[in-house]
């Protein structure tokens, strides 16, 4: 097996902004899986330091210190053992260990000609999966145009971000709640916005809106106070950069009802962490969004679909799959995108092997 890397640079049509970041291009790592017969796998990570403190520069690093390990990597048998034995370095690395994981998962899927689910013993894909609008924090007047193209697409589920400006955010939300949307449903994403409970409460309060979920109001492992915002207004609070390793789980048992689980593959380190956390919300009867990195081409894509076609009976809502609506091309002839009402339709990639994508000639 030869593993290599190299960074993923795609420009975006719009440049995404949060309350934490700008961002106009991918921030992404390639990896390959090339056998001795020939075949490529591929898998991707996205590093993110205000996430898991990750940087291209330290995915980089993660890869070629243990490259010459996991070339003599045999099956998945190996591959289990290793992350095993060194949890706390993916623990780290997640984004490295992610792209290596998947890499790994699609040669071996296309030498058995298994799909990435037959060979990790899982249902095999089927069906169509939903997708979220996901709006940023741009002016009013980019908001409105971006909210009126999902809608006519029929979308009716939207992740709204909020940057504190009180005024503009109402405006947003009364924006969405006039255009013609049956049953719209709406998530606030505040990327740690505010310092305390009583803060989020009063600007919650203010937008006049039964959200079914807040993301991140808090600062990250804000976990008391965060439960405060849940006794007070009744809305679950969604956790993504406080929620990376399955210990933190410690955190949710005590209430496990005011709680959701954003769950993004690069984030959680892989395809395999990402089940293990799916299963333990499950079993603590925690609902899960699966979510995704700005800027993610079809393979992180792809790979959550593994995790969302797994766990539909918890899954609250999907992100993703923004394929080229955001990015100015993918690395794939055919991208996986939603269509219209949001959308993703798996007949095409069902029971192919590996992840059952076919990378551009030119990549």
């Amino acid at each position: 097996m030869i593993l290599t890397i190299h960074e993923l640079d795609i420009p975006f049509k719009q440049a995404f902004t949060h309350a934490t970041v700008t961002r106009s291009t991918t921030e992404s790592i390639l990896v390959k899986a090339e056998s001795l017969t020939g075949v490529v796998g591929v898998g991707e990570g996205c590093p993110r330091e205000y996430v898991t403190g990750e940087t291209i520069q330290t995915a980089m690093s993660f890869f070629h210190s243990y490259r010459e390990t996991w070339q003599q990597f045999k099956n998945f048998g190996d591959l289990q053992s290793w992350a095993t034995k060194n949890s706390q370095l993916i623990d780290a690395n997640p984004a490295s260990w992610c792209a290596v994981e998947l890499a790994l998962f699609d040669c071996w899927g296309q030498e058995n000609r298994q799909s990435i689910e037959s060979f990790l013993n899982l249902q095999e894909l089927t069906g169509q999966f939903q997708y979220s609008a996901v709006l940023g924090t741009e002016n009013i007047h980019s908001f409105k145009k971006q909210a009126s193209q999902f809608s006519a697409l029929e979308f009716v589920d939207f992740k709204v971000k909020v940057m504190g400006h009180l005024e503009h955010d109402r405006q947003k939300i009364e924006f969405l709640k006039h255009l013609p949307i049956k049953n719209l449903r709406i998530r606030l994403d505040a990327n740690n916005l505010w310092h305390t409970a009583a803060e989020a409460i009063t600007y919650l309060k203010s937008l006049e809106y039964p959200f079914f979920g807040i993301e991140e109001p808090l600062q990250v492992g804000d976990y008391d106070e965060c439960g405060q915002i849940t006794q007070q207004l009744g809305i679950p609070v969604i956790v993504d950069e406080s929620f990376l390793r399955e210990d933190q789980f410690e955190y949710l048992q005590a209430d496990p009802q005011s709680w959701i689980i954003n769950i993004r593959i690069s984030k959680m380190g892989g395809l395999l962490r990402s089940l293990v956390i799916a299963a333990q919300a499950k079993a603590m009867g925690i609902p899960i969004i699966i979510g995704a990195q700005v800027g993610e081409t079809s393979i992180l894509t792809r790979a959550a679909l593994t995790v969302a076609n797994q766990f539909r009976d918890i899954l609250l809502a999907q992100e993703g799959a923004f394929g080229t609506y955001l990015l100015e091309h993918d690395i794939f002839d055919t991208p996986l995108m939603f269509g219209k009402e949001g959308r993703l339709d798996t007949h095409s990639i069902t029971g192919h092997p590996g992840l059952g994508l076919t990378l551009a000639q030119s990549t």
